[in-house]
């Protein structure tokens, strides 16, 4: 048997435990915080965005990708060489500084007279993580008349930095040397490092369609790749820019004419610096899947962001001002943004001076800004051209419109109202203050005037009330897409937090809003009936609510005996929950001493006939109520449901017959 450990065999814990990542071990410890890790593109992708900012920032026309046989990729431009002299402050060639520091790079200095007005790179950390998780890196730059080249291994320089003239065109010939040296320009070479990606091959229809797409937004600029395996070189160059890649990619039929155009702030713009704004292309076609792409800077944003919901809110905002401006809207038809936006098909390049995305390799814009640049150009630019060409404004008018009704009459499906992106909670329901799920409590309580006693009552800090109107919907054989059809259930829904489900979804808890949904009916048989219908529902279409005990019975009492002074003993208000315990109560009074009849006994017709006062003392004061937890007890989920369908299920007469013929006797008549 292996002992227990003791405090002296335990793992030291000191000063000397503490380890201090240095250079790029971060990188190489947790690869997937700051790249892809599937395969190897994104890394290279770094380096072809470098290039790309070359290109953006008018400092180069030229980007050359070679997959040699090797399995390594080289990235190559003419744009101004990395520098590659000493850097004033790290005393280290600011080249090698690129490759090997985290966090250092040329992008940071942003607006008038930095390196890089507006770029896709920002945190400085991309071709750093490219060297650190290769075997080998080699880098060229050429500038000012010199060549500069450096070799790398797993982040380690292996090859010191060199330097030599360049020669150019007489310099090369008088050398007797064929190869002329480019003027300016860099050439990273990389072999990525097969232990750090599932796979060490390269997707080439993300490659391909990566490069055509640094083509179309750079117009002007020549994009080739070179594939030494198979031979082939194919080069891309988009002069017309956004207009001719989105006709070759579209899948369908546009309704109406592209609508393209181009917003950019100047200097005495108020909201945004200047450069800033977006680039647009949009088709609306009626069939085939819409073609959706944005860009940053030039970097591909493949999960959206706040530009696209820029975009999203220009068109809309534009579209519905056309409408309501012609009145082309028939009457019960209420335009969303998804009505507008659901057959659009674009491409959104946007310029942002300094880009916050969500996680490092950059697949969704988070700057907030971002919707309201892009919305203030796309809107009145959009308002402008269907005003222009009004006939072509009615037929997108048309098909938002019937998009519109589509949804709304969308199948049999009854979705829960919703306002601004939000659930509306429902206007009877009386919220609590605060904010705190562990003792946060809803009671659904039967009838109004029982709710009324119920708000009065309540701790407003942390119990909620929805008051019900008359019998609850049997819900056992309701198709869950009705549900929402039922004011009374679309409350409760609302007001809970979390949408129908079946006992084997996974439904989202994050929206729940109490710890405790409390049933709150009269303490008679109509009551009871109340409670079976509400647990029926829980049972049925929220399951898991039951299941992690979020779901209470409250215990009202059905009498109250007023008991006269004994002895020392004041006069008294009991109550009593059931016929059951009236009886105990009677028999505890005359142990006391009370004659017979000197009490009075009151039966509550319902909730309503209680104060606040009384309903708080015996219901919702936590001290003093009895609150029921519902679970399943010993009974599994299929033997409960087999069970509820005897009592609930339509087609079920005959076995509710035997049932009550076998077990009648035991039922205590509420007359």
């Amino acid at each position: 048997m292996e002992r227990p450990a003791t405090p002296n065999s335990l793992p030291e814990y000191s000063e000397q435990s503490i380890r201090v990542l240095k250079g790029l071990e971060p990188v190489k410890q947790r690869p997937g915080m700051y790249t892809r890790t599937d395969n190897p593109l994104h890394i290279v992708q770094e380096v072809l965005d470098n290039a790309a900012d070359e290109a953006l920032a008018g400092h180069g026309k030229k980007i050359r990708v070679t997959l040699h046989t090797d399995g390594s990729v080289s990235v190559e431009d003419d744009g101004r060489g990395i520098p590659f002299g000493l850097h004033p402050e790290e005393k280290a060639p600011v080249i090698e500084l690129v490759f090997t520091r985290l966090h250092a790079g040329g992008k940071f200095d942003k607006g008038k007279g930095g390196a890089y007005s507006f770029s896709g790179g920002l945190h400085g950390v991309g071709v750093s993580v490219t060297n650190a998780l290769a075997t080998r890196l080699e880098v060229t730059s050429y500038r000012e008349g010199q060549v500069a080249s450096l070799v790398f291994s797993g982040g380690d320089v292996t090859e010191p930095l060199v330097t030599r003239p360049a020669l150019l065109g007489a310099a090369a010939q008088a050398n007797g040397d064929a190869a002329r040296d480019r003027k300016q320009g860099t050439t990273v070479r990389v072999w990525p490092d097969a232990k750090y990606f599932e796979s060490a091959q390269l997707p080439m229809g993300e490659l391909t369609h990566l490069l055509r797409s640094k083509a179309v937004l750079m117009p002007g600029v020549n994009v080739t790749l070179v594939n030494e395996k198979t031979r082939d070189t194919t080069t891309w160059q988009f002069k017309g820019g956004l207009r001719d890649y989105l006709q070759q990619t579209l899948n369908g039929e546009p309704v109406i004419p592209l609508f393209d155009g181009e917003g950019v702030a100047d200097s005495g713009h108020d909201s945004f610096a200047e450069g800033e704004g977006a680039t647009w292309c949009v088709a609306f076609t009626e069939d085939g899947a819409p073609v959706r792409e944005s860009y940053v800077n030039l970097i591909p944003t493949s999960a959206g962001g706040t530009h696209e919901s820029g975009l999203r809110d220009g068109l809309f905002q534009a579209v519905k001002g056309f409408i309501d401006l012609h009145a082309l809207a028939p009457k019960g038809v209420k335009l969303l943004p998804e009505d507008v936006f659901a057959r659009a098909s674009y491409v959104l390049s946007a310029k942002v001076l300094d880009p916050q995305f969500q996680g490092q390799i950059k697949e969704r814009l988070n700057s907030r800004d971002a919707v309201r640049l892009v919305s203030s150009f796309v809107k009145p630019a959009l308002e402008l051209w269907l005003n222009q060409h009004v006939e072509y404004g009615k037929k997108l008018a048309e098909l938002a419109i019937k998009a519109a009704q589509t949804r709304q009459k969308a199948g049999q499906k009854v979705e829960k109202r919703k306002g601004s992106g939000v659930a509306v909670l429902p206007g009877k329901l009386t919220d609590c203050e605060s904010r705190d799920l562990a003792h946060n409590e809803v009671f659904l309580v039967e009838g109004d005037s029982a709710g009324g006693s119920a708000k009065m009552g309540r701790d407003k800090e942390s119990q909620a009330v929805l008051p019900l109107r008359g019998k609850v919907l049997n819900t056992w054989e309701v198709e869950r897409d009705r549900l929402f059809a039922n004011t009374e259930i679309h409350d409760i829904a609302v007001a809970i937090g979390v949408d129908p489900h079946g006992p084997h979804d996974q439904p989202d808890m994050s929206g729940l809003r109490y710890g405790k949904v409390c049933i709150l009916s009269d303490a008679d048989v109509d009551g009871s009936h109340i409670q079976v219908l509400l647990l029926t529902l829980f049972f049925r279409h929220f399951p898991k609510l039951i299941e992690a005990g979020h779901v209470y019975v409250a215990r009202p009492p059905l009498y109250r005996v007023d008991a006269p002074a004994r002895g020392k003993k004041p006069a008294t208000k009991v109550y009593a929950l059931d016929e059951g315990e009236l009886q105990a109560t009677l028999d505890k009074l005359r142990k006391d001493g009370v004659k017979e009849g000197g009490w009075s006994i009151s039966r509550f017709k319902g909730l309503g006939e209680m104060s606040a006062e009384q309903l708080w003392d015996t219901t919702l004061n936590p001290d003093t109520r009895r609150l029921l937890p519902v679970t399943l007890g010993a009974f599994d989920f299929a033997r409960t449901e087999a069970e509820i369908t005897k009592l609930m299920g339509k087609g079920e007469a005959a076995a509710r017959r035997e049932l009550m013929e076998l077990h009648g006797d035991s039922v205590e008549v509420d007359v």
